[in-house]
């Protein structure tokens, strides 16, 4: 999966699990606690983001992730 298509789900599988409104628009610059997320968000996000890829975060990786960005690194350097 190229980086464009993992964005793109990304970006729809955040704005499932957080409950986004139609007013916020999400991209790579994102940062995921100026949206909102708590850490019990952040928590389900990446859940979701494994379910989504089948794939495991690494446990430092969860705790250094804020932005869309970089999560989309994360899973890219997963795959």
């Amino acid at each position: 999966m190229d980086r464009d298509a993992i964005l793109a789900k990304v970006i729809e599988v955040v704005d499932d699990t957080l409950s986004l409104g139609d007013d916020v628009t999400l991209n790579e610059d994102t940062n995921l606690k100026e949206i909102g997320a708590d850490s019990f968000d952040l928590l389900e996000l990446v859940t979701s983001l494994e379910d989504e890829f089948s794939m495991t975060f690494p446990d430092e990786a969860v705790g250094t992730i804020s932005t869309v960005g970089q999560v989309v690194d994360a899973i890219a350097a997963a795959q």
